[in-house]
């Protein structure tokens, strides 16, 4: 995802952040348990990201979860690193991932995942979630945003591998906190035109920052698949006619 500045700071305090990070402990086992009979053709196969297989968007996963960990360790170190030493290293990465087998993806993103989880039981057993970090794109902001920055690509990446769950299928509670995340990224994004998201649920946030302001309504879900390029949105109130920019 492209970052963006950000003026506006979604870091959950204490049980918020306890019930978050349960969130991305279950969509990592959702993803985990629905990619375990995905055979070595199908991993091979396009995912719904344009130019990508699944093993792409597997290794992708892997990667990202393994760039949160550098950020945390440098977090705890009081050196503010990069998620990556450089986007043509990241792209190699992944490139270099996508052709394994289906086994070979399968350990890699249950031993990345573990990883990061073992890496946020540091952070929490020493009280380390409000030291800084680094985002793609030159962010700072606290290490306790992490756990919604992963939940964010587990859910959206499990979608894009086209393996059963779709963005309607994401749950409330989850959604409503991936419109709050993208609130954050997506803020003050130039060239993003500015959304009141006003969701079924209750939720009310700010996406861009361009024109004047549209209101748009309708689940959290859809909403949520309508602003990252996922669902026409041709269910949600006030999304007619308005064409976003690449998520």
């Amino acid at each position: 995802m492209d970052p963006a500045e950000s003026t506006a700071d979604p870091a959950p305090p204490g049980s918020e952040l306890d019930a978050l990070r349960v969130l991305m402990i279950t969509a990592t086992q959702q993803l985990l348990g629905d990619t375990i009979s995905v055979t070595d053709e199908s991993w091979r196969g396009p995912s719904r990201l344009p130019g990508w297989t699944r093993g792409h968007v597997a290794t992708h996963l892997a990667r990202q979860a393994d760039a949160l960990v550098r950020l945390i360790e440098g977090a705890r170190s009081g050196d503010l690193r990069p998620m990556y030493d450089s986007s043509a290293q990241r792209d190699a990465e992944i490139e270099a991932g996508a052709d394994r087998t289906g086994l070979g993806l399968q350990i890699d993103l249950d031993t990345s995942a573990g990883t990061l989880s073992e890496a946020f039981e540091t952070v929490e057993l020493e009280a380390a979630w409000d030291k800084l970090v680094e985002l793609r794109g030159g962010d700072v902001a606290p290490v306790r945003l992490l756990p919604l920055a992963r939940l964010c690509e587990v859910v959206l990446h499990h979608v894009d591998l086209d393996i059963g769950l779709d963005i309607g299928d994401v749950d409330q509670p989850t959604a409503d906190w991936l419109l709050e995340w993208l609130s954050f990224r997506l803020g003050p994004r130039v060239g993003f035109p500015k959304i009141n998201v006003l969701s079924d649920s209750g939720l009310a946030v700010v996406v861009g920052h361009d024109e004047q302001a549209i209101d748009v309504r309708g689940s959290s879900a859809e909403v949520l698949g309508w602003l990252t390029g996922r669902s026409t949105g041709e269910s949600l109130r006030g999304a007619d006619g308005l064409t976003l920019p690449p998520f």
